[in-house]
């Protein structure tokens, strides 16, 4: 018998499966969210790099905000200005094994408004 997985990584693993049929050679963003911050990377998964990063730690980010939706959406302008100046326009949205509500949806949001196609 095999290891029985979470709910969690269930869903991770679904979501992750469902991106690699649609994905077309297009970057990945991935985000994961703790109780205190929110990360974002923008990962090539071809070459296996990661083109742009950003995250509630950062300096100018940390002492302003906490784990909140006007945060996250912060984050996701960053991070779609990042990833713009790296050159990638279209991006999959990989949510891991997160619900896309609230704080990830507000990521979501947030890269979309800076210009990021997904």
């Amino acid at each position: 018998m095999g290891k029985e997985l979470s709910l969690f990584e269930q869903r991770r693993r679904r979501v992750r499966t469902a991106l690699k049929a649609k994905s077309n050679g297009r970057p990945r963003l991935s985000i994961h969210r703790s109780s205190q911050h929110i990360y974002a990377q923008v990962i090539d998964d071809a070459a296996g790099v990661t083109l742009a990063s950003a995250s509630t730690l950062e300096k100018d980010v940390r002492g302003t905000t906490g784990a909140t939706a006007i945060a996250a959406t912060e984050v996701g302008k960053r991070l779609a200005e990042r990833a713009k100046a790296a050159g990638v326009s279209t991006v999959v949205f990989d949510r891991g094994g997160f619900l896309f509500h609230g704080r990830v949806k507000a990521l979501a949001e947030g890269a979309r408004e800076a210009g990021l196609e997904f």
